[in-house]
C-alpha cells in the first residue's frame, strides 16, 4: 500500500511540474515572464525600413523578387481540382456541405494537396488555415471544424513534405539522389528562378488564385499554428489578398533566438538569404499594413515548444507604431497564458473569430 501511495503521490507531482519541463528545453522557467537583458540591447527601431507608405511596396516587390525571381507573384492554378472529394476523417461535421481537393504541383516534384471546405450555410468569407510541423492539417480538425460551424469556408493546407504532401526523390547536380523528408533538406533546392523559400508559401498563392477564378469571396483571412504561423506571416506579408492575418506560435525576430535553442526553428525559420532581403519586424508589418488588413500575431505565453514568455515586449509597441504611422492597417499581438501547450487555445479561437466578424 505505501508503495502504491508513493507511486501516486511521484505521478501527481509529475503531473504538476511536467508542462514546465516540456516548455523549458534549457531554459529558466522564469524565462516566460521576464526578458533576458541580452534581448533588450537591440536598436529595434534602425531594424525596421519601412517608414513611409511606399517603402513597404517597395520592400513587398523586393521580397516577391527574391522568391519567384520576378516582382509579380506567380499566376498559377492547381493542376488539378477533384470538385467532389470524399474523406471519411471529415464526414461527422455536420455543418460540412463538400470538399474540394486541390492538387498543386510544383518544381521539383514537390506537390502540395489542399481541402476547400465548403460550409452547409456559407457567410461568403474564406479563412486559410495553415498547420505546421505536426503533420497533416487533420490534427487540426476542431479548429477547421469550429470555423466551418461559423459558416466559412477553410482552405487547409499542410507544410511541405508533411500530411498528404508528398516527399519526392530528386536529382541535385554534384550531390545525386536526394529523397525530400525534412526542410533542412530543402536548401539543395536550385530553382530557375528565385529561391527554395517560395515552395512553403507557392501553393497558398496557387489556392488564392483558384479562389478567385472560381468564387467570390467577401473577405479572405490567414490562421497558421507553428511553422504554419510561420507560413501566415510570410504569405500575408507576399499577398495583399489576405486581408486579417492570425500567425499563432509561429515566430520571434531572430535577435530574440540567439541564446534561445527552443526558438531557432527549422531551416525555413533561419535562411539567411530571405532575413537579410526582410526581417520578421517588417514581414508583421507588411501582413499589417493595406486597406482593411490587419495582423494579429499570438504567442502562448507558456507554450510547450517554441516562441513563449515575453520577449516579444521589445518590439510589440515599436511595430505597431509603425504600422499606424502608414495611415492603412493594423498590426497587434495577443499573449495567450490560458494553457502550456504548443496550440490554438480555445480563448485564441474565440479572440480570431471576434476579430474576423469585425468588419
Amino acid at each position: 500500500m505505501r508503495t502504491i501511495l508513493a507511486l501516486k503521490t511521484t505521478l501527481q507531482l509529475v503531473l504538476l511540474v511536467s508542462p514546465l519541463v516540456l516548455a523549458d528545453k534549457g531554459e529558466e522557467p522564469e524565462n516566460f515572464t521576464t526578458t533576458p537583458e541580452e534581448y533588450t540591447e537591440t536598436d529595434v527601431e534602425q531594424l525596421i525600413s519601412i517608414r513611409q507608405p511606399q517603402d513597404a511596396g517597395i520592400l513587398r516587390k523586393e521580397l516577391v523578387t527574391f522568391l519567384w525571381g520576378r516582382p509579380d507573384i506567380p499566376s498559377s492554378l492547381p493542376s488539378t481540382v477533384e470538385k467532389q472529394h470524399f474523406d471519411n476523417r471529415y464526414e461527422d461535421i455536420a455543418s460540412l456541405r463538400s470538399i474540394e481537393k486541390l492538387e498543386i504541383t510544383m518544381d521539383f516534384g514537390l506537390k502540395s494537396y489542399v481541402y476547400h471546405f465548403i460550409p452547409r450555410d456559407s457567410n461568403n468569407a474564406a479563412v486559410l488555415y495553415h498547420q505546421g510541423h505536426k503533420g497533416d492539417f487533420f490534427n487540426s480538425k476542431k479548429q477547421i471544424s469550429e470555423f466551418i460551424d461559423n459558416g466559412y469556408s477553410v482552405i487547409a493546407f499542410s507544410m511541405p513534405l508533411y500530411g498528404q504532401n508528398n516527399q519526392p526523390t530528386i536529382q541535385l547536380p554534384r550531390i545525386g539522389k536526394l529523397k525530400l523528408l525534412k526542410h533542412d533538406q530543402m536548401k539543395f533546392l536550385t530553382p530557375d528562378h528565385g529561391h527554395p523559400i517560395r515552395y512553403f508559401i507557392e501553393p497558398v498563392v496557387t489556392a488564392l488564385n483558384y479562389l478567385d477564378s472560381e468564387f467570390e469571396f467577401s473577405s479572405v483571412a490567414m490562421v497558421g499554428i507553428s511553422g504554419g504561423g510561420w507560413t501566415t506571416t510570410l504569405a500575408a506579408a507576399v499577398d495583399t489578398r489576405i486581408g486579417k492575418s492570425f500567425p499563432v506560435a509561429g515566430s520571434y525576430p531572430i535577435y530574440l533566438r540567439s541564446n534561445s535553442e527552443r526558438d531557432w526553428g527549422d531551416y525555413e525559420q533561419n535562411a539567411p538569404e530571405l532575413y537579410s532581403t526582410v526581417n520578421h519586424l517588417e514581414l508583421y508589418i507588411l501582413g499589417a499594413y493595406g486597406t482593411n488588413r490587419k495582423q494579429l500575431q499570438i504567442i502562448n505565453k507558456y507554450d510547450s515548444c517554441c516562441f513563449a514568455g515575453v520577449k516579444w515586449e521589445t518590439y510589440k509597441d515599436i511595430v505597431e507604431t509603425r504600422t499606424r504611422q502608414l495611415g492603412e492597417g493594423e498590426y497587434g499581438l495577443y499573449l495567450d497564458d490560458s494553457h502550456e501547450g504548443h496550440l490554438i487555445s480555445p480563448l485564441a479561437m474565440n479572440r480570431i473569430l471576434t476579430e474576423l466578424a469585425i468588419d
